[in-house]
């Protein structure tokens, strides 16, 4: 947002404006490559964890509900994407994890991730961008619940 004594928006549209660029462009390239993934559906998958992920840290990490987490993994799951599996700590528990296909996407999605940072780290130049991961690292300490 930009206030009458600013020229820029303030620093959290700064920090998302790049955040949706990247997170568009990757989507573009996962759906050009002929997966069927939507953006709600791609936040979710983005969370779920190597060894998996049990539904309701989905819904938290997604800041969605335990239902509309459960709604996008089934349809994540009919895209053949994600599967659920047993809990190996807990026989009760399920958890969701990337098949092969969901595998195949992550792939693309960090080639294209790593794109697009080199193409910012061409803009910024090497100092300043290793300026802004230290100063986001250190920001992440105060922002970021799951870290």
């Amino acid at each position: 947002m930009v206030t009458p004594d600013r020229t820029e928006p303030n620093l959290g549209v700064l920090l998302f404006l790049p955040y949706r660029h990247m997170e568009q462009r990757i989507l573009e390239a996962v759906t050009a490559a002929g997966y069927a993934i939507t953006l709600p559906q791609a936040r979710l998958f983005q969370r779920v964890d190597r060894q998996g992920s049990r539904l309701t840290q989905l819904a938290e990490a997604a800041q969605v509900t335990k239902q509309a987490a459960k709604f996008l993994v089934d349809q994540l799951e009919s895209g053949g994407y994600v599967e659920r599996v047993p809990d190996p700590t807990d026989g009760r528990a399920r958890l969701v994890r990337a098949t092969r296909r969901g595998q195949d996407v992550i792939a693309l999605a960090g080639t294209v991730e790593r794109a697009i940072e080199q193409e910012w780290r061409d803009h910024l130049g090497e100092p300043a961008t290793a300026e802004l991961e230290r100063a986001l690292v250190l920001l992440r300490e105060i922002t970021d619940p799951f870290a």
